[in-house]
């Protein structure tokens, strides 16, 4: 786990003033890679990589990056290869290893397979490829290694983080139709951001450099191939086969490696099977508060952490916390995404890097089992409309209301979810009105300047994703649910996940998000993993061997709330008044803080809205505000890159 960033010129000048330019973007991304750094320059300066270190694999200087092969490439690499001691020994024959790093194995698998090398690689990662005066850059199928770039002026500039890029563009400047998607579901659908001249590679993408020309790919997708000739005790027996192979995967290091727990299944999953091996710290780590046993699962991650016998250390987070922390939060971030989850993720991680340089985490199973409390009420809605059309039996999936109603008491928290989703819009288009069940900004009509916004081509590209599931013979709504879940919310979480640990030099894992189980799992139908509305219900079945049936039987996952109404209209209350005060904040484009303001001199409490707009406000105050900070960068004496 590192930090990655280059230049190249598209035009084959020398680039002006490239090593300098090199210096500062791994100044910017320093606390990605707290154990070493390393700059390359080719010999006309036309291109050059840089890379920050955190040792994972090979702790010897041979680890060591930008990386040149025996082939004259050269590569700048973020993630962990975990099929590395595969690869080798398939192309051991082919390739002098120097090194026993996985680094290396990228380059390998490079000379022999070319652009194809990325169909063999199994793991996280974002890399560049130098040789010969072109560039193969790539970022894995899930999106959890970023990668970003920038054209300015014939020269393309990439980093595995936003803030690496600032000091090079014309101007620090909001994206409106990122900024439409902000505010409608609070992270980005597509290769825009916040940053005007800003790119996201997306995950599953990768971008070639040759002749002067900057082409995007898409080389890997997920593909519905459902399989209908197999029973529940088939998905189950592969499951946990493939489940098993990719733990293995994931515990292959040089460092002992921890897990978070949260108290859910996912995480207490991993942590529990990750327990048992060797390169286990046995060390868990979880964040609690203490305003009200609301906001506390300690109880179900320390009932996960004695059954699999793991140690778990616990940070009791605080308001004081919040207001020491946000604005490191939103540094590290890039642009704000994902909910108030962000900042005790990055309180969790402070603590697990005292004690860890690798940890394990639970991402993915959400979306690629379907664990969110919205398919349920999606298909309340849709096995009503069912009954009432008689269409059971149209080729589609469809939850009987017989079959659904025990599991409805899952659903006592989100009573006002459902009086709002049902209020108006019912029996409508599905993606129409799962749209309504995602987005986040109805309640935004006097802070938000809407009429200055492309909202038409926000419900457009929204739409493109959610029809895009690629089984039209019998799709079910539940997949179209969690495909657009899995292709635009889970790529802001991993962000998440990524900026949260490497702002503390910490590795995080995701072994749930192995390529392989993606590709079974959607494989398997909907009535299988989602029968009778019973959410997640294979992950579950299988997880129930591994945790105390206190985690398994909960009905009330929190997914690591945030006392935020009580800070917000308690101790924390003249702190947010002061951010949205700044005189700058008064005279944002497209936003109008003064009305956030009047409705907290009302008596207003927090809101998912107020969470998203004081983030939104933050990111202008780190970025917009201080643009000169970054781009004076260049021509100091001394590099000193700006903190939050």
């Amino acid at each position: 786990m590192c930090g990655i960033a280059g230049i190249m010129s598209l035009t084959g000048v020398p680039v002006d003033g490239l090593a300098q330019k090199l210096r500062v973007m791994n100044a910017l991304i320093a606390h990605r890679g707290p154990d070493g750094q390393g700059i390359w320059l080719a010999k006309n300066h036309s291109a050059g990589l840089a890379h920050r270190r955190l040792s994972i694999i090979d702790l010897s200087e041979h680890g060591a990056q930008p990386m040149i092969g025996a082939d004259g490439s050269v590569i700048t690499f973020n993630g962990e290869i975990y099929n590395y001691l595969e690869l080798r020994e398939t192309l051991r024959t082919r390739w002098d290893f120097r090194s026993h790093s996985d680094t290396e194995t990228i380059l390998a698998a490079h000379s022999h397979w070319q652009q194809g090398c990325l169909d063999h690689l199994q793991g996280m990662y974002s890399f560049a490829i130098w040789r010969d005066g072109e560039l193969l850059a790539a970022r894995d199928p899930f999106g959890i290694k970023p990668f970003y770039y920038a054209e300015v002026a014939g020269t393309l500039y990439f980093a595995s983080e936003i803030k690496a890029l600032l000091p090079f563009l014309p101007e620090i400047e909001t994206d409106a139709d990122a900024l439409a998607e902000y505010l409608t579901f609070q992270y980005q659908i597509g290769s825009g951001n916040l940053f005007r001249h800003v790119q996201t590679l997306l995950p599953g993408h990768r971008l070639r450099v040759a002749n002067g020309r900057a082409v995007v790919e898409r080389y890997w997708d997920v593909h519905y191939d459902i399989d209908y000739n197999h029973t529940s005790r088939y998905f189950e027996e592969r499951l946990r086969e493939i489940v098993a192979v990719s733990m293995e995967r994931h515990m292959r290091s040089d460092v002992p490696v921890g897990a978070y727990i949260s108290g859910g299944i996912d995480s207490s999953l991993i942590a529990a099977l990750a327990s048992d091996h060797p390169q286990s710290a046995r060390s868990g780590f979880h964040g609690k508060f203490l305003e009200s046993p609301a906001y506390d699962e300690s109880r179900y991650a320390a009932a996960a952490a004695e059954k699999a016998g793991i140690e778990l250390h616990q940070a009791a987070i605080t308001a004081d916390d919040f207001r020491n922390s946000i604005f490191k939060v939103m540094h590290h971030l890039d642009h704000p995404v994902a909910g108030p989850g962000s900042f005790p993720q990055y309180m969790v991680s402070e603590l697990a890097a005292k004690h860890v340089k690798v940890v394990l985490g639970g991402q993915g199973g959400d979306e690629i089992f379907g664990g969110y409390a919205r398919y349920l009420v999606a298909y309340l809605e849709q096995a009503l409309k069912a009954s009432i059309n008689g269409t059971y039996r149209n080729g589609n999936f469809v939850v009987t209301p017989e079959s659904i109603i025990p599991n409805l008491a899952v659903l006592q928290e989100y009573v006002p979810l459902l009086r709002q989703f049902m209020a108006e819009g019912l029996f409508g288009n599905i993606d129409e009105r799962y749209f309504r069940l995602v987005g986040r900004s109805n309640d935004m009509q006097e802070e938000v300047d809407w009429r200055a916004l492309d909202m038409a081509g926000v419900m457009e590209r929204y739409k493109g994703v959610f029809n895009s599931v690629r089984n039209v013979r019998k799709e079910a709504y539940f997949d179209s649910m969690t495909h657009f879940d899995f292709k635009c919310l889970l790529p802001a979480l991993l962000q998440v996940e990524d900026r949260m640990s490497m702002a503390h030099g910490l590795e995080a894992r995701v072994p749930l998000l192995d390529r392989d189980l993606v590709e079974f799992a959607a494989t398997i139908p909907a009535d299988i993993k989602f029968p009778g509305g019973r959410m997640k219900h294979l992950l579950k079945e299988f997880s129930r061997p591994h945790l105390p049936e206190a985690v398994m039987n909960r009905r009330d996952k929190m997914g690591f709330p945030v006392p935020l109404k009580e800070w917000f209209s308690g101790p924390l209350r003249d702190f947010v008044q002061d951010i949205f005060s700044n005189q700058a904040a008064k005279s944002r484009s497209y936003l109008d803080n003064a009305a956030i303001l009047k409705n907290f001199d009302a008596g207003g409490q927090f809101s998912r809205k107020t969470w998203g707009l004081l983030s939104l406000e933050i990111w202008h105050q780190l970025f917009h505000d201080r643009s000169a900070e970054y781009q004076n960068m260049v021509r100091m004496d001394e590099i000193v890159a700006p903190a939050a």
